[in-house]
């Protein structure tokens, strides 16, 4: 499923516990992970030891990095590693792409001491961005971080992107033997009582059920035998927690991209607040995989 994983790390608790699920990952699909560490070029680190001028990011990212492949080792993952200069987000994007990485794994947040790049904000426009699976860990107290995922859950709204990531999903749980849990939510929130608001929600149930259902004919081409189909009606996130909490969800895989509107369940707003919300991983897959 996997063969090369980057992991920008900067050492924090919130990317060691990344670093630990992320080894559980690549042992499982006997991957490689390749340990990244950005050192921020918007932020001034540069200083002068012995006459000498030095970057103190680039040094202690030579240090953090190699902690990290020390402690692969001991897990028995294969590794290397790499410190680079730039603006973190971009820069790890790019690095993903040109390498041919497959997946990326990321804390919603880190430290907010000598390297920032691991906060919420980057992670997001990681997420926003890359053409390559993110997964994303939020490490908060509730964080359940359990592999393998048993129960994987797909929120679709029938749109491409939906689509294409469901097909990353499908893939994954068919490798992993799991549950899939095929969820659409039908927004129906922002709709009064009048005869057009009850038109547009059997619209809305209709194009909810046929996106459940092309998820569920896809299953079974992947050769994926368990799937459980989830309707449900209201805010997309709420309905997306939801469906995690009374379904004892491992990981949620979904498109960072969906159908047009603002209040569709897969827009770019919509899966951020899912990585920043849910107590599982998440796998945000882009247009471009």
């Amino acid at each position: 499923m996997y063969d090369d994983v980057l992991l920008p790390f900067d050492g924090s608790d919130g990317a060691a516990e990344a670093l630990h699920h992320a080894a559980e990952i690549a042992h499982w699909a006997d991957a490689t992970i390749h340990v990244l560490f950005v050192a921020d070029t918007t932020r001034d680190s540069v200083t002068v030891v012995e006459t000498r001028v030095v970057d103190a990011l680039v040094q202690k990212g030579e240090t953090i990095v190699k902690e990290a492949e020390k402690t692969l080792r001991t897990l028995g993952v294969d590794s290397d590693s790499d410190v680079v200069q730039g603006n973190p987000a971009p820069t790890i994007v790019e690095y993903a792409e040109r390498y041919d990485h497959d997946l990326i794994v990321m804390p919603t947040h880190g430290r907010q001491g000598v390297s920032r790049y691991l906060l919420g904000s980057v992670t997001e426009k990681v997420v926003r961005l890359a053409s390559v699976p993110v997964l994303t860990v939020r490490m908060q107290r509730d964080e359940q971080l359990a592999f393998p995922y048993e129960n994987v859950l797909i929120p679709t709204d029938g749109s491409a992107g939906a689509g294409n990531a469901a097909a990353h999903g499908l893939s994954l749980a068919a490798s992993l033997d799991a549950t899939v849990h095929a969820l659409s939510v039908v927004d129906d929130t922002s709709l009064g009582l009048d005869g057009r608001s009850t038109v547009s929600r059997r619209e809305g149930e209709r194009v909810a059920t046929d996106a459940v259902d092309d998820v569920v004919s896809e299953a079974e081409a992947h050769g994926v035998t368990n799937v459980v189909r989830h309707i449900e009606h209201g805010s997309p996130v709420e309905g997306i927690l939801d469906c995690v909490e009374s379904n004892d969800i491992h990981a949620i895989v979904m498109g960072t991209t969906g159908r047009r509107g603002t209040d569709r369940i897969l827009l770019g707003s919509v899966a951020e607040k899912t990585v920043r919300s849910a107590p599982v991983p998440v796998i945000t897959v882009g247009q471009g995989e």
